[in-house]
């Protein structure tokens, strides 16, 4: 069956994508950008398989959908902003394929004017068409969140901008296959921004959390407790949790090369969460200390070195730098994961415990980084000599928590 969907770029954005697609019962084909690492499972991407999807790695393909999604992804690159080489290259390869009345949608975090801006340049100059007249343009911010087994693309609303209102349209038509409920922003600009606020959203609040943890420590004052109380309040508050570090896909961003103007909140808030993993190898070392040893020398495990609970991505995990920092210390790290048998730190393999109990047992310290859903956290406040919980995740009393 010939596809009516192609999605550009299969990575944690075009995956998700591309299961709701099937799901939903649009033929659809997938076109890598490069080495991308998805949050499915494998099991997730062989039910996708079962349902006709498919991966191609000829461009030509491109050029017989109806819709074109691209979704490559756009990480930070050396000098701090958003690196669109990967969208320009997926870009450049659908022009050269872009047939007459294709409605093309751009899912990418990208910074606000660049739809309308490079991506539409580089669409009419290689296909020869003009955008809103041969083709419709239109920006939807993707909204995935990986593990979330309460929101998924059937029920999470899309926003969608057009170049024109007919571009718009034709969005929202192919959307509305897909998702629950469609809204309409007045255009490009204002779709593309919609991802820069629920970003810097995020960032900025785990940021202040971050700080009132740091602030509660030296107080002596539990902050979890304080976050049970708060969360009562039914309006005017929503509760984030503090942690080693903030990590993902989406990173935060500020409109410093497009409006000369940046977000000083936002430069904010990646200065303090920046400071995370830094703040917990201080608060290990201090640990370790308290209790008549010293961090070089001792054996630090860490439990948990993705980024999100219950997947094997690695993106952005504050656990890296973590490491890297106990062991200029001195310290011999080693590490728990169920969802990554391997991990590089500095270009070397880092010991992998294969029992998690035994493990806690003979370490000085361990650490919870990540919350995984099989630790069972009570045994492990048990088993473990010191344990500093970095989530809040371990019942009260039971460890020392961030």
């Amino acid at each position: 069956m010939p596809a009516d969907l192609a999605v550009i770029g299969l990575g944690p954005y075009g995956l998700p994508l591309a299961q709701a697609a099937v799901a939903a019962g649009i033929p659809t084909i997938g076109y890598r950008t490069g080495p991308e690492a998805g949050s499915l499972s494998a099991a997730e991407q062989r039910r996708m398989l079962a349902q006709g999807f498919r991966t191609t790695a000829n461009a030509a393909e491109l050029g017989r959908v109806r819709t074109a999604v691209i979704c490559a992804p756009t990480p930070r690159g050396a000098d701090g902003g958003l690196d669109l080489s990967q969208l320009e290259t997926a870009a450049r390869t659908l022009a050269a394929r872009l047939r007459p009345h294709t409605t093309v949608i751009l899912e990418s975090p990208v910074p606000p004017g660049t739809t309308e801006g490079p991506l539409l340049r580089l669409l009419e100059s290689g296909s020869g068409l003009r955008a809103g007249r041969d083709f419709h343009l239109a920006h939807s911010p993707s909204r995935v969140d990986p593990g979330n087994r309460d929101f998924s693309p059937a029920n999470t609303p899309k926003v969608i901008g057009g170049l024109t209102p007919t571009c718009t349209e034709s969005a929202a038509a192919f959307y509305g296959r897909i998702t629950d409920k469609v809204v309409r922003a007045r255009g490009l600009r204002e779709a593309e921004t919609v991802q820069l606020l629920e970003t810097n959203f995020r960032h900025v609040n785990i940021a202040l959390v971050n700080e009132m943890a740091a602030l509660c420590h030296d107080l002596g004052i539990d902050l979890w407790d304080v976050l049970r109380c708060a969360e009562t309040k039914p309006f005017g508050f929503q509760a984030f949790r503090p942690g080693p570090g903030v990590g993902g896909h989406t990173v935060p961003q500020d409109l410093t090369a497009h409006a000369g103007r940046t977000l000083r909140m936002a430069e904010l808030a990646q200065e303090v969460n920046s400071r995370m993993p830094r703040y917990v190898v201080q608060r290990a070392a201090a640990l370790l200390n308290e209790h008549g040893k010293s961090a070089r020398g001792a054996r630090v495990l860490l439990l948990g070195v993705t980024y999100k609970p219950d997947l094997a991505d690695q993106q952005g995990a504050p656990a890296q730098e973590i490491a890297v920092r106990l062991m200029e210390l001195g310290a011999s790290v080693s590490y728990h994961d169920p969802h990554v048998p391997s991990w590089n730190v500095l270009d070397r393999p880092v010991p992998r415990a294969d029992s998690l109990y035994e493990a806690a047992a003979e370490a000085d310290l361990t650490v919870l980084l990540q919350q995984h859903r099989t630790y069972d956290l009570q045994g492990l406040s048990v088993k473990a000599q010191l344990l500093l919980d970095t989530r809040g995740a371990t019942p009260t009393g039971a460890a020392h928590r961030l």
